[in-house]
């Protein structure tokens, strides 16, 4: 019986010693400097709530947290350094919409895959797209514009974007499927130009990420027609959702996340994204994340997963609908 007892105390042991282990790196973790990788330049909506995120984390834990911006393709440069990069917690990434889903679908060949490079950990910000429009265009609301639209004839109407596969490029591809109109689009080189001239009305409207246009917008210089979010946005309450024009169902928001590179330890990325989502709800730092012009979207590691899984399977429609042909 000793014997027989003393057999199984091995076994049992064996089997529990790599999971005290486990737990003992996520105790001790973070044990030296974190990398939050940001995959764009500084000083963009993406690379401050990089720095929110940093911040809370080494105010939560003491520790040394660090944000390198590593920009160029669309993300993926950044974005592959992170898939690359030693899985133990020390080097993140602070993703977007399009290095999580797009992106995949825009690039003919892509540094990562996109479906098994990456945990994920949490769900961190959105910002509503906006449809906004000269002020000479004769129309006040997003059905307005699509009759509008559909008057002149397809592509009689432009709308400018900063970017081909860019979020306000797709959001209005998507709704011109969901509403059967066809609009030209005009890429510029930044969202500056594109203000710029849709103020003087060169352009006569535009989708694109809000808070550029929004103190022109309060201004009366230009009119907004709805935004692409699921719900009012906080900084322009009076202005209607396009899904509650009666395009049901439309959501564009784009959305930022934190991830860690495949392999890590899951007791790590529990750490990890409970202190992200636990920082996420705190007042002070919701009111950071709106000062950025974002607004506040916390989840889990699930609830990111699962956010994943339904724009993936989104935006590949609006892709495939749009025939946009990999770069």
């Amino acid at each position: 019986m000793s014997k027989r007892f003393g057999r199984r105390t091995l076994v049992v042991g064996a089997v529990a010693a790599p999971l005290i282990a486990r737990q003992s790196w996520a105790q001790a973790y973070p044990a030296k400097t974190i990398r939050l990788i940001v995959p764009f330049a500084p000083g963009g909506t993406t690379d401050l709530l990089g720095r929110i995120v940093a911040d809370h984390l080494q105010n939560a834990w003491g520790a040394n947290v660090v944000v390198e911006n590593k920009s160029g393709a669309g993300g993926n440069i950044g974005a592959d350094l992170v898939a690359k990069a030693s899985p133990d917690g020390y080097t993140l990434l602070l993703g977007t919409v399009g290095t999580a889903v797009t992106n995949q679908f825009l690039y003919k060949k892509m540094p990562y895959d996109t479906a098994t490079a990456f945990e994920p950990v949490a769900l961190f910000g959105e910002v509503a797209n906006v449809l906004a429009v000269n002020k000479s265009l004769p129309v006040n609301t997003a059905k307005e514009y699509v009759e509008y639209c559909k008057k002149q004839g397809p592509n009689k109407v432009s709308f400018g974007s900063p970017a081909i596969g860019g979020t306000g490029h797709l959001a209005m591809e998507y709704f011109q499927s969901l509403a059967g109109f066809k609009v030209e689009h005009i890429v510029y080189r930044g969202s500056s130009l594109v203000l710029q001239d849709l103020l003087a009305g060169n352009i006569p409207s535009t989708m694109d990420n809000l808070p550029p246009y929004l103190p022109h917008i309060n201004a009366g210089t230009l009119r907004a027609l709805g935004v692409s979010s699921s719900k009012r946005w906080f900084a322009l309450p009076d202005v209607p959702t396009i899904a509650e024009q009666g395009f049901d169902g439309f959501d564009a928001a784009p959305w930022w996340y934190v991830a860690a590179p495949a392999g890590t330890p899951k007791e790590i990325v529990q750490k990890l994204s409970d202190e992200v989502v636990k920082g996420g709800k705190l007042p002070a730092v919701i009111k950071k994340i709106r000062d950025a012009g974002a607004s506040d979207l916390i989840g889990g590691a699930d609830e990111l997963a699962a956010q994943i899984k339904r724009e993936t399977v989104k935006w590949k429609k609006v892709v495939d609908a749009a025939k946009l042909e990999p770069q």
